[in-house]
Parts: structure tokens; C-alpha cells; sequence
């Protein structure tokens, strides 16, 4: 029997799953740890974490694979990562963490990111990087150079997330095309990193970590990992991808006009196409897709809202830390609109579909006399899903039409009234599946391994539920969503 490990390094918990090769049946999956990992915001709009914990958990999950489903570590035929977005890791000559990440949700370089938008032109930022510099993970390195100078000074290697996970794992520093374009470095239109990009930032290339593909050998567990882990050492690291995009891959969303969405910690839709798009705003992001070839291109739009799950997990918090499913059940007694009480989860940094404004998150029409958690509890879902619809109508306008998306029956997606909401607002069919991004990268972990080709990935994924929208319910959430965009105009001035 061969088996292959997927982990996902998010930055709430690092998830891994157990897939039998030949069946393509996950064994067993982990969340390490059981509460989230620390966020830490030294200042108001930054967001740190500590790579060294993102490592140990996975050695922990690992050990809770283990546990669950015992399996022989040397018939690990292959490991696929997945990781959180667009953080910025900094390491010295030996491998050494010279500082905390600067995560995803990081707020600091957003003028670093427009300064560079207008300087290089936007017009010449859009034609070449499908983006502006934005927050992304170049503009939080030139952040580094500006105001920690001593740590640059000392900085060997820049990676991302994932990169540092394989790197641990390796021994080696490297990255991918994909994970460059995430960071934005990327010459969509040259094919390479983008030498303008960094003689503005005045980063020297050679911080850059060498190209590996997405899918193919990256390199082999050392001794030192395999002993922490209980696999073998050369076990060959086949596999890795940004959160969304893989989990696009693990919802098999591969082909132009796929789409896929997550509402997790944040919210996303991802939509697959083989053509040149952008927003002129870059609100929404382009980045290339996992199976893009050079021969037949594919790029993943990506429209984030920062503020999704969190706030459902700070509505825990301060109602009494109910369970999920009791709030869900409470949120779905009150009536559609929550009696006139409006969410905007504007609350986790800097909202690109927003144009990196940080309006901080807005409680609208709260009446002590008629509403309680329940209202509460309903405006904050219904809030996230018109977050998510106000961004897939700038997909729209770029000429992406999305009919019908794919998710993990997961987070959000486990509310019957998220779901309800989600299809009827934004006129789409809703299809669950048993698959998170662990299991993703897993499976195409098995790809970069030689065990199986594209099409055979995805034996052992069921379709669990389509919700369809109705016709009657769309109309009622139309109404309210436009309400909602109504005071949204007051939100953003």
C-alpha cells in the first residue's frame, strides 16, 4: 500500500490528511492545534506569526495521522503542500527565522503597494503584473528593506508560507511559478520575474528562491525532518500551492469558467480562465493556477474578504462561545434581514476588493428593543455572503461569469442559511464535496509523485449536496442586498 500526506498550513490550525494511493480514499485527516494559533498585531493592521509553530505543527499533526490511522512511514510515496497566502518569511544563511511572518491579512505596505501602482503606472502594473504591487508579498519585503534595514541586511532567502514548510522538510530553499505570482514578481506578459518590479523595490534577484514546478519532484525529507515526522528520509516533496488556488485543485476546478469558494478564516471565490484579466482597480487578483502550462495557460482570479470566519469566531467569543451549530440554529430563527440590522465584516485588515481601504467592520441599524443574537447572529452571514457577491460583480465586469461553484462542505458551508443565502443572492448553483485543502494536496501530491495522472486524482471525491437558487427567495434577497450596497457607499467614505 502507498500512501501520500497533504498538509495545509493556514493561519488558524495546520490541517494534513492520510489518501491511500490506490483508491484514492482519505484515511484519516488532523487539525493541529485544537484552538487557533496566535495571531499577533504588535500595531494596529499588522499581523505576525511565528514560522517555527507553522513546523511544529505539522509535526504534531503528522503524529495525529498516526494516530488515527497507523501507517508505515516509509510507504509515504509523496507530500503536497498547501499554505496560506502572500506571507512574507525572512531566513538567514543557515536557515535561520530572522523575524515573525508578516502574514496575509498584514495591512502595513499598503501605501508601500499604491506608491508603486502609481510610480510604475498603472496601466503598465496591470498589462505586466495582472495586479497592483499592492499588500502582497513584495511590498511587505520593500517594507522590511524601509524599516528593519539590520534584518534585511541579513536575509539569505524570501519565501512564502509554503516555502518555508518544504524547506524544513528539504533542506532546500524554493518556490514556484504560481507562488511567485502570488507575491507579485511575476512578468505575466515576459514570463519571468519582473525586473522593473524589482529595480523599483530595489530588491536584489538573488533573495528570490530557485523555481520548482508545481507538480514534480521539489525535493527530498532530510534525516532530521523524517525522525520528527516518522516517515522516511528522501521522501520526495511533489507538490505545492497557495490555499486557494489549491483548493481549486482539490474541488477539481481546473478548466476556463470552473469556480470554486472557500469561507474559512477569510472568504474567496476563484475562478479559472485562460485569458489575460484584470480589474482596473485590482480589487480582485489575478495569479497563475496550478496547472498552467506553458502551452496552454491557466489563471485564477481571486476575490478575498478578510473578514469571513473570523467574525463568525469573535460572535462566539461574545455571545457566550456558543458551538457552530448553535449558531447556526439561532441565526436562521430570525427573519431574512435581520429586521433591519446590517453587517459590514470589514474588520481583518485592509479589504482589497475594497481598494486596500481598512474601514474596520460596521454594526448598521442596531435596536436595543427588537434585536438579539439571533439578528445578530443572521446579519453577520448574510453581510459576508454580500461581501462576496459585491466582489464576484467586479469578476463580472471583467468578463468572468459564474454559474455554478464548488466548495468543501466545511466552515461557512455547513449553515443550511449560508448556503441558502449564498446561492439565492448571488444566483448560483451551490455544489458541496467531501474534500478540504489537506485532502487537495494530497491528491496532487500523487500527481507530482508519477502515481496517477490528472483525471485518476480525483477518484474518492463525492458531490454531497447541490443547493439550486429559487427564484422566489432570490427576489427577497435581492431587496435586502441592495440595501446592504446602499449603506456600504457610507462604509467605504
Amino acid at each position: 500500500m502507498k500512501y501520500t500526506i497533504g498538509y495545509d498550513i493556514g493561519s488558524s490550525s495546520v490541517k494534513a490528511a492520510l489518501l491511500d494511493v490506490e483508491t484514492g480514499k482519505c484515511l484519516a485527516t488532523a487539525v493541529s492545534p485544537a484552538q487557533e494559533m496566535p495571531m499577533h498585531a504588535p500595531v494596529a493592521g499588522w499581523a505576525e506569526q511565528d514560522p517555527e509553530m507553522w513546523w511544529q505543527e505539522v509535526q504534531n499533526a503528522t503524529k495525529k495521522l498516526q494516530q488515527q490511522h497507523p501507517f508505515d512511514g516509509k510507504a509515504v510515496a509523496g507530500i503536497g503542500i498547501a499554505y496560506q497566502m502572500h506571507g512574507l518569511v525572512c531566513v538567514d544563511k543557515d536557515q535561520q527565522v530572522l523575524r515573525p511572518a508578516i502574514i496575509w491579512c498584514d495591512s502595513r505596505a499598503v501605501e508601500i503597494g499604491n506608491e508603486a501602482f502609481n510610480a510604475l503606472g498603472q496601466n503598465w502594473s496591470l498589462q505586466y503584473l495582472l495586479n497592483s504591487p499592492g499588500n502582497f508579498t513584495a511590498s511587505k519585503l520593500r517594507w522590511v528593506q524601509q524599516y528593519e534595514p539590520e534584518i534585511y541586511g541579513r536575509i539569505h532567502k524570501v519565501m512564502l508560507p509554503g516555502d518555508f514548510i518544504a524547506m524544513r522538510l528539504t533542506g532546500e530553499a524554493a518556490t514556484t511559478i504560481s507562488g511567485l505570482s502570488e507575491g507579485i514578481f511575476w512578468d505575466f506578459s515576459g514570463r519571468q520575474v519582473s525586473p522593473v518590479l524589482l529595480k523599483h523595490y530595489n530588491i536584489d534577484e538573488s533573495l528570490l528562491s530557485d523555481v520548482v514546478p508545481t507538480f514534480g519532484l521539489q525535493g527530498k525529507v532530510t534525516e532530521k525532518a523524517a525522525a520528527l515526522l516518522g516517515i522516511a528520509a528522501g521522501t520526495p516533496v511533489t507538490y505545492r500551492a497557495g490555499d486557494q488556488p489549491n483548493n481549486a485543485f482539490s474541488l477539481n476546478v481546473l478548466k476556463p469558467g470552473e469556480a470554486a469558494t472557500t469561507a474559512g478564516t477569510s472568504g474567496v471565490v476563484y475562478a479559472v480562465h485562460d485569458h489575460i484579466a484584470f480589474d482596473q482597480e485590482s480589487r480582485v487578483n489575478t495569479f497563475v493556477h496550478v496547472n498552467d502550462k506553458a502551452d496552454a495557460h491557466r489563471n485564477g482570479v481571486l476575490m478575498c474578504l478578510n473578514g469571513t470566519g473570523i467574525l463568525n469566531s469573535w460572535l462566539r467569543q461574545v455571545t457566550g462561545k456558543l458551538e457552530y451549530s448553535e449558531m447556526n440554529t439561532l441565526a436562521a430563527q430570525a427573519p431574512a434581514g435581520s429586521r433591519g440590522l446590517q453587517i459590514y465584516p470589514f474588520g481583518n485588515g485592509a479589504e482589497r476588493i475594497l481598494a486596500n481601504k481598512e474601514t474596520g467592520a460596521v454594526i448598521n441599524g442596531l435596536n436595543f428593543n427588537i434585536h438579539g443574537r439571533e439578528h445578530l447572529l443572521r446579519a453577520a452571514q448574510e453581510g459576508i455572503v454580500f461581501a462576496l457577491k459585491y466582489g464576484m460583480d467586479i469578476m463580472t465586469d471583467m468578463g468572468l461569469n459564474i454559474h455554478r461553484v464548488r466548495a468543501g462542505q466545511a466552515n461557512m458551508f455547513l449553515s443550511p442559511l449560508f448556503r441558502e443565502v449564498f446561492a439565492n443572492t448571488a444566483n448560483v448553483v451551490i455544489e458541496l464535496y467531501n474534500t478540504d485543502g489537506a485532502q487537495g494536496a494530497a491528491r496532487a501530491a500523487g500527481i507530482g509523485a508519477g502515481l496517477y495522472n490528472e483525471q485518476e486524482a480525483f477518484r474518492g471525491m463525492e458531490c454531497l449536496a447541490t443547493i439550486e437558487p429559487d427564484a422566489t427567495l432570490q427576489q427577497q434577497y435581492a431587496s435586502i442586498y441592495s440595501q446592504w450596497l446602499e449603506g456600504l457607499q457610507r462604509v467605504i467614505k
